[in-house]
């Protein structure tokens, strides 16, 4: 039985074929001949045609979200075809397979597949044709690991890390990040309300849109590929699965108007995409390293991200365009990376944490010219707590936040006092790092998740623990 809590996840290459295959695709349009040598060459389902399925296909084309009734994750699945009745793929026969159809762009570069978004690069389109042409042979190698999809969940010998968690609006409901999926429980932990599995093996963030009707979820394979997940709560349904870069997606957050998600990625960029189509309306390379964290200004007109070349940054939503350092750029000022925000509610202020254990809070915006070696937007850095702080949070109305942090696998979270800096309680219980913190919106409880792959519920006022329980089934 496959032991989730100690699954490797490391990343993994990308076959520089497919990369310089795309990248040809997209310099020379659509043309399909090909020498003898290329077409002699054989195509691997798993190296070549998958990463191209997973990128371009899966998203609307899963377990989870089987549009058309098809479903592109296994070769038997994509052979198979969907509602129209026509077989997708003959092997052997690319011109008689339905699936050619649908991809190969007509003269004004326009494809079927994939719908609302541009034509698969000739390149791509290319191998998929010799690899039916060859038989559409399936190469992936034997797994003893189960398929996993909602009627198959993943079965839990252990407690996994707990990266995410997150409470609705109303705290009636908690999100939970588990291996290929998020659990819901009742506000109180007390209740498994139901479990959101889909393709992404890596949950890193969740967060709950503002009027608590969806839950937008970010993670991916890492190594192959990120998704944003946008599920709907009433009826468990998986409303978008957008794909994007080759690597896990993290800090997901919505606009306050609840029409847009904005999330980091590890190919240094800030993203954020329409919440209903899942167009990117948001595209920023202005960080030099992974961004890990985003959260909104008041009025939806500002990102502020951060990340690990140790900069908290201020973007315009409309121009696209990077405004300003809101920390300071000195070198040695900050020493080392921002790990998370919380915007302070009702106000331009955000609280960061990172590699120093000191949490700060800042103003958005600049009231005077930048000088060499000054930190302007700074309001108040708090007492350091033990190591990194990978989770802060304010409560209701951002008189309370709380940070929590990992230093050698033992944990601390405290609550502080947003205006005097005093540090209000220190909660109990953490058996490792923790990697998620939360307020309820409602009592006056904190939850704590991280290492152990515990949830715990604490007094906000004396720090000690109310309820603790672990939030994936455990096979017995």
């Amino acid at each position: 039985m496959l032991n989730l809590a100690r699954l490797s996840v490391g990343p993994l290459p990308l076959t520089l074929g497919l990369l310089v295959g795309s990248l040809l695709g997209n310099l020379f349009l659509p043309s399909f001949s090909w020498s003898e040598e290329s077409s002699a060459k054989k195509v691997s389902y798993h190296q070549e045609i998958r990463p191209i399925l997973q990128k371009a296909c899966q998203g609307c084309h899963q377990p989870a979200k089987a549009k058309g009734e098809y479903v592109l994750t296994s070769v038997d699945k994509l052979k198979a075809g969907g509602e129209s009745g026509l077989e997708a793929i003959v092997p052997g026969d690319p011109d008689a397979s339905y699936f050619m159809e649908q991809i190969i762009p007509d003269e004004d570069g326009n494809a079927l597949m994939p719908q609302g978004a541009p034509a698969l690069a000739a390149a791509e389109i290319e191998l998929i044709r010799q690899w039916i042409e060859q038989g559409a042979v399936d190469d992936s190698p034997a797994s003893t690991e189960p398929s996993i999809d909602a009627e198959h969940p993943p079965v839990y010998e252990s407690q996994p890390v707990l990266t995410a968690v997150a409470f609705s609006p109303d705290g009636t409901m908690l999100a939970v990040s588990g291996y290929h999926e998020v659990l819901l429980h009742s506000g109180d932990g007390k209740q498994l309300l139901g479990r959101l599995v889909g393709l992404s093996e890596r949950i890193e963030s969740l967060a709950f849109s503002p009027d608590g009707k969806r839950l937008a979820v970010t993670g991916g394979s890492p190594g192959r590929f990120g998704e944003v997940q946008i599920w709907d709560l009433e009826t468990k349904e998986l409303l978008l699965s957008a794909p994007a870069t080759y690597d896990t997606l993290y800090g997901v957050s919505w606009s306050n108007d609840g029409t847009r998600v904005a999330f980091g990625a590890a190919d240094n960029t800030l993203r954020a995409i329409n919440a209903q189509t899942g167009e990117q309306v948001l595209f920023q390379g202005a960080h030099d390293d992974w961004v890990l964290d985003t959260t909104w200004s008041k009025d939806d007109s500002h990102l502020i991200s951060c990340g690990r070349d140790r900069s908290l940054k201020l973007t315009e939503v409309k121009t696209e365009r990077f405004i300003d350092n809101i920390t300071s750029i000195t070198p040695g000022a900050l020493k080392g990376g921002l790990l998370t925000i919380a915007t302070r509610p009702g106000q331009d202020q955000v609280l960061i944490g990172g590699a120093d254990g000191v949490p700060k809070l800042y103003k958005i915006y600049r009231e005077q010219a930048r000088k060499i070696g000054d930190d302007f937007n700074l309001i108040r850095a708090y007492p350091e707590i033990p190591g990194r702080i990978f989770s802060v949070a304010f409560n209701q109305d951002g008189s309370l936040f709380v940070a929590g942090s990992s230093f050698q696998r033992q944990g601390t979270a405290k609550v502080f006092d947003t205006e005097s800096g005093k540090v209000v309680s220190e909660l109990e219980g953490p058996q490792g790092g923790l990697f998620s913190v939360a307020f309820h919106p409602k009592e006056k409880i904190v939850l704590t998740a991280g290492f152990d792959g515990m949830i715990r519920l604490h007094d906000v006022e004396t720090g000690k623990q109310i309820h603790a329980f672990i939030p994936v089934p455990l096979e017995k």
